[in-house]
């Protein structure tokens, strides 16, 4: 089992018991009661009563708070956990296992938030705004060497201080990420410029990048219920705005993007959800993501269609009305055929499309 480090003014994962801290690894790891009793060969009312004991140990009010704090904690690696088609364990065994980073990483650097960095499961402090910046684009830049006069434009823009700036914010990097005594062994350099080690280095967006491919492998295995799996895996991974707080060009650029990202793969899901008749988990998933994105009129449409499916066709029509008035008001433009056709899908009961349009391209 991982050792665990408390966030501040929380109690720490060891009050709990052997067993409630898996359970709690499984939780995080994203089982339900079944699998978690499934894998740890528990009675599922018995896992219930563990969980119940968790939050109450925790000081927790809900499941997805304990998630969180199970990551806060360092008990879970992002990315990392057992998933349906692992073996089962046996007494005393830990989880392991799934589509993520390798459990041998020694290094995992998090963008998909405010940048975060980890040492053998450690938080590590990876220094001031600009220097997180260039770790930053090191991460977002897998397998290829990034040039001095890159990180430069990217991290400082017009306001570049000069080329020596950079080579010092690696040798802190370098020190600050060192493996063992060999100083080269995160940050390597060539005649090309500087790049991430691979083998003992794991970035969330690429293991988020592996999660939605293997989700598109198993839509076209026919398993929607396996690519809603992976695809809630995928968006677990987010911990807020992606590089939150940084500056630079690149930061703003990426920050787009991956918002964009989340956003098509949280639309996959629910055309998933849809199809599979979980009609009630899409309209809960979308609802939050339209609150999100309220100028969005895929979403908004998505929506529509769920509530229409839902029975709640007045809710529907509102959905039409309020995306409508803000897209007035903040825009200066009327609702687009999308959602147009949305509405009128809805007035007319049509079932023709509900739930089938096309996902966002994730």
């Amino acid at each position: 089992m991982p050792t665990t480090t408390a966030p501040q003014g929380r109690p720490d994962a060891i009050a709990l018991t052997a067993q409630e801290r898996e359970v709690l690894y499984a939780l995080g790891c994203g089982l339900g009661d079944a699998e978690i009793a499934e894998a740890l060969a528990l009675p599922e009312p018995v896992v219930a009563g563990h969980l119940g004991h968790i939050l109450r140990k925790l000081g927790l009010p809900d499941r997805a708070a304990a998630i969180v704090h199970a990551f806060d904690c360092g008990l879970v690696v992002p990315g990392q956990g057992p998933r349906r088609q692992a073996v089962l364990l046996g007494p005393g065994a830990t989880l392991r296992g799934g589509t993520g980073p390798s459990p041998d990483a020694r290094l995992r650097v998090g963008v998909l938030g405010p940048p975060r960095a980890w040492l053998a499961g450690q938080p590590v402090d990876i220094g001031p705004v600009r220097q997180q910046a260039v770790l930053a684009a090191l991460a977002l830049s897998p397998g290829r060497s990034v040039s001095r006069q890159e990180l430069l434009d990217g991290v400082w823009g017009m306001e570049s201080p000069g080329a020596n700036v950079v080579p010092v914010y690696v040798y802190r990097l370098r020190k600050s990420l060192r493996l063992g005594d060999c100083p080269d062994s995160v940050i390597r350099r060539d005649r090309y410029g500087y790049r991430l080690a691979t083998g003992v280095v794991d970035v969330d967006v690429t293991c988020m990048e592996e999660l939605i491919t293997a989700a598109g492998a198993a839509e076209r295995a026919g398993d929607p219920a396996e690519a809603v799996r992976l695809c809630a895996r995928a968006l677990e991974l987010f911990r807020g705005e992606p590089l939150a707080g940084l500056p630079g060009p690149l930061a703003e650029l990426e920050r787009l993007r991956l918002v964009e990202r989340r956003v098509a793969l949280a639309q996959r899901k629910a055309q998933w959800q849809l199809r599979l008749g979980r009609v009630t988990d899409a309209v809960a998933d979308l609802s939050a993501l339209a609150l999100e994105q309220p100028l969005n009129e895929p979403v908004a449409a998505l929506l529509m269609h769920a509530l229409h499916r839902a029975g709640r066709r007045a809710e529907a029509l509102a959905v039409f009305d309020r995306t409508g008035r803000r897209l007035a008001e903040d825009l200066g433009v009327a609702p687009g055929e999308l959602l147009r056709r949305a509405r009128w899908s809805v007035l007319r009961g049509d079932d023709a499309g509900r739930g089938r349009g096309r996902a966002g391209a994730a």
